[in-house]
């Protein structure tokens, strides 16, 4: 699995029972701290890993940063993603750095996976139900932030979603037999959910009573807190979706907005939602799939 499909990593089977999953992914910061902000880079570079169902085993390094700031600042970075990867039970074994205008962080990672328990973004079938493990809207709050509007609580549940691994959801959805997967990251959940679609030659309908929220997203977007990567996002994917009459412009484009470690969408029989919650309780069905060809509803 390469250039063909346009999936969350790669994979390169090594024989039977073993594959080699590998992402990369780095950006500038999101937060103040720089702590929290490697720890996020961190956890949303193995994200890829656990959207395809696999373990990571060890990261490498990718940072850029300017040689007029503290060194002191560069090693809480690299702190806060040595010991994000450590959580996710994999190491940090090397890197690389450049010197550049803007601090930019995030990982080569390297898992293993079973070949035959590969969760791609196709596969969803209809009548599937659709669960999201995280709730929307950290792409607002750090804007907010950056334009000093954003509340304190609101910041810390963000930052404690984006550290958050998506460690258990992946084993959830390997237990319970997910037909596809995907992380929601900088395409947003529209743009995301497109691909899977798309892929799966199906459509999806959401439900957007049923979408779960960080607090303080929706005073965000009232707020017009909304970053750049939303634009592009409705600018390349607003073919294939459309809105129920009476959804606010707010909440459509919250969920045209970027999210950074954002959560895992999972398409699943409904007969094991159930038990899915039992593993993943932060799982919320947001939707169902249908009959089409890349089309995404919401109502």
């Amino acid at each position: 699995m390469g250039l063909a499909a346009a999936d969350d990593a790669a994979v390169y089977r090594l024989n039977e029972q073993q594959a080699i999953v590998a992402t990369v992914d780095f950006f500038p910061p999101v937060v103040d701290d720089p702590y929290d902000f490697g720890a996020i880079a961190a956890a949303n570079a193995l994200s890829d890993i656990y959207a395809m169902g696999g373990e990571p085993l060890f990261a490498i390094n990718l940072v850029a940063f300017p040689d007029n700031l503290d060194k002191a600042i560069l090693a809480a970075i690299l702190r806060g993603g040595a010991e994000k990867v450590a959580e996710a039970g994999a190491a940090v074994v090397g890197g690389h750095s450049v010197t550049d205008k803007e601090p930019k962080y995030g990982l080569a990672v390297t898992g293993l996976i079973d070949p035959r328990q590969v969760k791609a973004k196709s596969g969803a079938q209809p009548g599937d139900v659709l669960l999201l493990t995280k709730p929307l809207g950290a792409g607002v709050i750090t804007t907010a932030l950056k334009q000093d509007r954003a509340e304190a609580a609101w910041v810390a549940a963000a930052v404690a979603s984006m550290k958050q691994l998506n460690r258990q959801a992946a084993a959830a959805a390997l237990k319970t037999g997910a037909r596809a997967m995907t992380d929601i990251t900088g395409f947003g959940l529209l743009g995301h959910a497109h691909e899977m679609a798309h892929l799966g030659r199906v459509g999806f309908r959401f439900y957007a009573d049923q979408m779960p929220w960080l607090s303080g997203a929706m005073a965000c977007a009232a707020a017009g807190a909304f970053p750049g990567g939303m634009l592009r996002n409705i600018d390349y994917y607003q073919p294939w979706v459309t809105f129920a009459p009476g959804l606010s412009y707010e909440l459509q484009n919250l969920l045209w907005t970027p999210e950074t470690s954002g959560g895992l969408l999972v398409a699943l029989d409904p007969v094991m939602v159930s038990q899915f919650r039992q593993d993943c309780p932060t799982a919320v069905v947001i939707g169902e799939v249908i009959v089409g060809y890349g089309e995404i509803s919401v109502h």
